[in-house]
């Protein structure tokens, strides 16, 4: 009897198949400082790209390093996916930080102001100030400055002060003695936030080119530092900024009150953990180990920049500068016809289901669906989910009107939506006051699902309509986020709507959906099912596809069923604009598996799945990624797009993305990204800029 050799499955849970959730964060960090390199880009916008590469930086130390940071202290010894221990993680993060730091600071001195410079934009160093500039900005910080600078000398009775996270501080070297005999040597300048960090100048003090001159805050206070410290003489001024930690860490099995469990984090987030230093290239390495010291910080967190330690604050002079000719040409989305045609949101809903996908069209349909709500004396209530608003918004502002109307207006508030808990406090209150009945969300499981819906009598019934979405209801984000909004009155969909917003106000259990998958229960079993089901086609020679749009790829059972899915020969297209732990082109496993990431314009943020389903396509939106957050730790809903039209829709507009040959980056099996340019025989396909035609 023969003895046939088969070889053995390949193990999918070896850590070379995965990569570092961090490092490739950071590759997309490269991926959008790519864009301030691109001459194809009108040039206050390439600036523009290099401040978001340095605030992603920002939130990338205080959040992503931060918990790294943690691990190492509490469980040293853990790894992920990829095999890495936390200090392992940390090495490899300080190289390619420090990689991109450098790069940044290249990109501003060496391209950007010589560049802008020729657009007569200039950025005024001290030692290029005439006379006239010199006496300006000296008046200027006489009069504007030095009432509001409070520095502080380090004695045994003025300590180290402490530093505010990502706020500009200096530090002063001194010698002399001060008005009561104390010669410390050293003091700290804290600059207040509310100071702008750049000054633009009079025109009459702008060269006889005229344009526009800006002077970096921080060289002012170089300047005329001396004058904070009468009858001592100043060695030495160098800024420095410290990030901190800023996620914070809320007990759920100790809350009674979550809102007050929030409001007491908060107060701490500014005083954190330290987890980066930077300082001024040009300080001497002595004060550099006095703030290294102070902080209880390593080399390997320092940063020594060329320039000014706050690159986004840059940003401000998009807003000075009146120069349209350097920016991106304006674009004003459209109201699609359907909605044009007709002035009762309600009854276009009811002819057929509406997709809106944004920015390329308007997002005032779904602020005019919920005003339309808030005084229709036929709809009796409104239920909706709120996770960023902004300031001033009109939706808000359209619940409010439709609380104080007697309509039963329930609003499920997520508070610990990073970096806008504060608002969101603000918002509950603003709600409460107005009668509005407030919910806090569920413990533990962050709402992050875009849901809304309108409770409506109509003759002798009720009828649901629902808005469904990808992105929040914040009009300004929609203005520059990509998302899909589904505007339907379907009964099943709208019962599931209702049935999900009873379980986060009444916590009820889980009742079976009809239409939706939810996450923390069924979604990502749902999901993986309709993987498993494609691998089931493929094997049996039926047609198989999949086709992901999402913002990240981290959740390792869904990598595992999209590596089988490779391996059984379903073609896998993956358009993932940030992180992704997946590695495409391993030879055995995930050689079917194509991951792009576009960056442009607008910021990728839908989430979409398409599956082929042996030609009965699917497809689903959704506002969560493919991450262990999204699947486990979130409310979210998985909503399916039925209508045909709007099916064929997305998937063209899908299509259009797997085309793209100049705005897309292709991830390498080495965890890099290689730029896709067109050749000289092929036509240039921006994605983002069909999408803009077509909608038009």
């Amino acid at each position: 009897m023969d003895i046939i050799e088969t070889e053995a499955p390949i193990d999918l849970q070896k850590p070379e198949l995965y990569l570092n959730r961090e490092l490739s964060l950071l590759e997309f960090n490269k991926r959008v400082l790519a864009q301030a390199k691109d001459e194809k880009v009108p040039l206050l916008e390439r600036l523009n790209y290099l401040c978001i590469s340095c605030s992603n930086l920002d939130e990338f130390f205080e959040v992503r390093v931060a918990s790294v940071i943690q691990m190492a202290s509490i469980d040293p010894k853990a790894v992920g996916p990829d095999g890495l221990t936390p200090s392992e993680q940390l090495e490899l993060i300080a190289v390619h930080a420090h990689q991109l730091v450098e790069e940044q600071y290249k990109v501003l001195n060496e391209i950007l102001i010589p560049k802008l410079a020729k657009e007569n934009i200039r950025f005024i160093r001290r030692k290029e100030w005439t006379e006239s500039q010199h006496k300006w900005l000296e008046a200027f910080f006489n009069d504007e400055l030095l009432p509001i600078l409070t520095p502080v000398g380090l004695d045994s009775a003025h300590p180290f002060p402490r530093i505010l996270n990502k706020s500009l501080n200096f530090i002063i070297s001194l010698t002399g003695k001060d008005a009561f005999g104390r010669n410390s040597g050293r003091a700290i300048l804290q600059a207040p936030r509310a100071l702008p960090r750049i000054i633009q100048l009079p025109v009459d003090e702008t060269s006889s080119n005229g344009g526009a001159s800006f002077v970096f805050l921080s060289s002012i206070i170089h300047a005329f530092v001396d004058q904070l410290f009468n009858g001592m003489n100043v060695k030495g001024c160098y800024q420095f900024r410290v990030t901190r930690n800023s996620d914070f860490f809320v007990d759920d099995d100790a809350i009674d009150d979550l809102l007050l469990a929030v409001e007491g984090e908060l107060a701490m987030r500014n005083y954190g953990d330290e987890v980066r230093l930077e300082i001024d290239a040009n300080c001497p390495d002595e004060t550099v180990s006095f703030l290294l010291d102070r902080f209880e910080m390593t080399r390997d967190r320092l940063f020594l920049v060329d320039g000014p330690v706050n690159l986004n604050r840059i940003q401000e002079i998009n807003d000075l500068i009146g120069r349209p000719d350097l920016k991106f040409p304006p674009y004003k989305p459209l109201v699609p016809q359907q909605l044009e045609r007709t002035k009762d949101i309600f009854a276009a809903i009811r002819r057929h289901d509406i997709l809106l996908h944004h920015p390329f069209e308007s997002f005032s349909p779904v602020v005019e669906f919920i005003r339309q709500a808030a005084v229709s004396p036929e709809v009796l209530a409104i239920k909706q989910t709120l996770y960023r608003t902004g300031t001033d918004s009109p939706i808000v502002s359209a619940l409010i009107k439709a609380a104080r109307a007697g309509k039963v207006v329930t609003v499920v508030i997520e508070l610990r939506a990073r970096f806008d808990e504060k608002a969101n406090i603000g918002l509950a209150a603003k709600l409460q006051e107005a009668a509005v009945h407030v919910v806090y969300g569920v413990v533990g499981y962050k709402t992050h699902a875009k849901m809304c819906l309108v409770l409506r009598r109509e003759g002798k019934q009720l009828r649901n309509y629902v808005h469904l979405g990808t992105g929040n209801y914040h009009p300004k984000t929609a203005q520059i986020y990509t998302d899909y909004g589904l505007f339907s009155c379907d009964k099943e969909l709208g019962e599931d709507v209702r049935r999900v917003f009873a379980q986060l106000t009444s916590l009820g259990k889980v009742t079976k959906l009809n239409k939706l998958l939810q996450s923390p229960f069924t979604l990502h079993s749902g999901l993986m099912e309709k993987i498993e089901r494609e691998i089931r086609h493929a094997k049996n020679g039926k047609p198989a596809k999949i086709i992901f749009q999402v913002n990240a790829v981290v959740e390792e059972q869904c990598i595992k069923a999209l590596y089988r899915a490779s391996q059984a020969g379903v073609e896998v297209k993956l358009i993932v604009r940030g992180v992704c732990c997946l590695r495409p082109g391993v030879l055995g496993v995930s050689e079917n598996i194509e991951v792009r990431s576009i960056i442009g314009r607008f910021l990728e943020h839908a989430r979409v799945y398409a599956f082929e389903n042996d030609g009965n396509k699917e497809v689903y939106a959704s506002s969560a990624d493919l991450m262990n957050r999204n699947m486990f730790r979130r409310v979210e809903v998985f909503f399916p797009i039925e209508n045909k039209k709007l099916q064929a829709r997305v998937l063209h507009n899908l299509d259009l993305y797997l085309t793209d040959n100049s705005q897309a980056w292709i991830l390498q099996s080495d965890g890099s990204y290689q730029h896709l340019k067109q050749t000289d025989a092929e036509e240039s396909i921006q994605v983002q800029s069909l999408l803009m035609h077509e909608a038009q």
